[in-house]
Order: C-alpha cells, then structure tokens, then sequence
C-alpha cells in the first residue's frame, strides 16, 4: 500500500526507524477518508487514534457556548501527525473538536496497539517520545507566538510550517488561529506581497 510506503519514509525521517521496526506496525494502521467538516475526535471524547494525513488538512478548536464563535488552536496538513494530543496522551475526555477542514485521508493507529509497539520495540517507544515532545512543542510555540509575536510574524510561520494552507483553509479559519480579523489577515497578506 502506497499509504503505508509515505508513512514509513517519514517515521525513518522523525525517527530514524528502520524497515524491520516499522513491519512490526503494519498490520495496525488503518485507513480512513473524512469528508470536509467531519470530527477525527469530538468535545468531550477520549482521543484513542494517531493519525498520519496523507492527503488534507485538520484544525483543533474550541466552540463559544454562548456564541458559538470557533476559535481555531492548531492545524495539522499533508506528513504530519494528527491528534487531540492532550487527551491522546492522557487518555482523558478532550476539551476541542478536532475536524478535517477538507477533504482528507489518514492513516491511523488505535492507542492499545501503539503501547503494544513501545513495549515491543526501542525504536518505537523513541517514536512514542517524539510524539510527545512535538506536542509540547507545538503547543508551546502556540502560546509563546500570542504572548510575543505579532500578528505578522504569526502569519510567517504558519506559512513556514503549512505552505500550502491558503489552497484549502478559509480565510476566516486563519485569521482565527491568528487571533486577528478576516480584514486584518487581508492587509497582512498584502503586505507580504508586497516586501
């Protein structure tokens, strides 16, 4: 399966994982399409599954009670590894809605059988550790980019991280995560374009 060819480059990439380690996996992946709009992990559930997008983009949020208004936290595109991580890690009921924002297709792999593989494997549980520590990290760049970034140099490194986001995300999703307006996302780009 070709699917399962891209998912073993990039785990040889993330962590350096050899043939044979990842052959121990194979028989647990599974393949899913998601239609655009529908939730890989809903409010309130427990995240049993890590997936890997082969195709599409997901975005974590958090929805408004009173308003409604979604504010959107992370997004996860094309190579990446997807998860409502704080509930996948802990195995507590999760506070955000993860959702594909496109049509997309994953790989992924129930929990159970994940710690079956670090029990099994060094080159696993290694994996089982970059998980985390991208997890941290991402969340960690999340909150240090609001505290002491602009706008702007949000913007850049989103693009950094997604380049190709602009071709599927609404705009208004964007200026969400951004934390800005649909119109101040508008004169940043303009500017970009411009420099």
């Amino acid at each position: 399966m070709v699917e399962l060819e891209l998912l073993g480059t990039a785990l040889s990439k993330a962590v350096n994982m050899d043939a044979d380690a990842f052959k121990l996996s194979a028989p647990y992946w599974k393949i899913k399409a998601y239609k655009k709009g529908e939730f890989y992990n809903e409010y309130h559930n427990v995240c049993k599954h890590l997936g890997f997008i082969i195709k599409g983009v997901f975005r974590i949020y958090r929805a408004d009670n009173d308003t409604s208004e979604e504010k959107n936290m992370l997004f996860f595109s094309e190579g990446k590894f997807v998860a409502s991580y704080t509930s996948f890690l802990s195995q507590e009921p999760c506070n955000y809605y993860t959702a594909s924002v496109d049509t997309s297709l994953i790989l992924y792999i129930h929990i159970d059988n994940l710690n079956k593989l670090y029990r099994e494997s060094h080159q696993w549980e290694r994996f089982g550790r970059f998980i985390a520590e991208n997890a941290f990290h991402q969340v960690m760049a999340n909150t240090e980019g609001f505290l002491f970034k602009s706008a702007e140099e949000r913007y850049q490194a989103l693009i950094e991280q997604h380049p190709e986001i602009f071709n599927t995300v609404p705009l208004y999703h964007i200026a969400s995560y951004l934390g800005i307006k649909a119109p101040s996302l508008s004169r940043i780009r303009k500017r970009m374009v411009g420099k």
